[in-house]
């Protein structure tokens, strides 16, 4: 009988076993798969934004310090390490900023705001930082999950030794100006 109820308690323990390490894989899976589609909307990003930079120069031939802190800040984002690192996070956040001083520079050019375009770019860069937006959230929440899953009681026990490791969030490295509001001033 003794044998009975041991054999009972490895088995419910070894299926826990599996159930919980499938679990964790199936969480990790996710939050990789949830980064991979930050990089194809940054990807996205990056190649309308020649464009863009080519529609505003053709206005703005005396704005070059700004078409050329677009282009460098683009190429740093390009360059940083791929997965989701502190680096890639901050030359993103980089990129963002240059893109906004860009948009301020256009805004002074009545005839480029109306063209077409312009407006196009403008909207499909738009559209792209808002996926972004939304690819980094979910990501965020993924990572969270796993994190999470890691760190409870008892998966903390075996989690380490199959290899789980906590992953970092996307965007941890704000700074404490960014996380100010924007002042807006008419």
């Amino acid at each position: 009988m003794i044998t009975y109820i041991i054999g009972a308690i490895l088995f419910i323990l070894v299926v826990w076993l599996i159930l919980a390490y499938n679990s964790l894989v199936q969480t990790r899976n996710r939050a990789q798969e949830a980064f991979s589609d930050i990089d194809v909307q940054l990807k996205r990003r990056y190649d309308l934004i020649p464009n863009l930079v080519s529609t505003v120069q053709g206005y703005a031939a005396h704005e070059k310090t700004v078409f050329e802190d677009v282009t460098k800040a683009r190429a740093a984002a390009m360059q940083a390490p791929a997965g989701p690192t502190a680096e890639k996070a901050a030359a993103e956040n980089q990129l963002s900023q240059t893109l906004k001083s860009l948009f301020a520079v256009a805004e002074n050019y009545p005839d480029l705001k109306a063209n077409q375009n312009f407006l196009s770019l403008q909207n499909e860069l738009t559209d792209t930082e808002d996926k972004i937006q939304a690819a980094r959230r979910f990501y965020n929440g993924m990572v969270r999950d796993l994190n999470t899953k890691i760190q409870v009681f008892p998966n903390n026990l075996f989690a380490g030794a199959f290899g789980f490791g906590k992953m970092e969030f996307f965007g941890d490295d704000m700074t404490e100006a960014e996380r100010q509001p924007v002042a807006v001033k008419f």
